[in-house]
């Protein structure tokens, strides 16, 4: 029942503690991983909505000045 004066839990415990950093930092790069992934997924939706805002910012330019060529 007793070996060496430790039990299984006792044991697990220690297990545990060993690899938590490992885990930690596992997780820890998992996440920057996936907050990078989105940062660069969303600088790309940014650039195209920032692109076509432009466009349109021209185009109402270019009405205006054709309506001030008019009057």
């Amino acid at each position: 029942m007793f070996n060496g004066g430790t039990s299984f839990a006792s044991e697990a415990v220690v297990i545990l503690l060993t690899f938590l950093p490992i885990i930690f930092y596992l997780v820890l790069t998992v996440f920057g991983i996936y907050f990078v992934i989105k940062v660069i997924k969303f600088m790309n939706a940014k650039t195209i909505s920032d692109q076509e805002r432009n466009e349109k910012i021209e185009e109402l330019i270019k009405v205006v000045n054709q309506g001030k060529r008019t009057e």
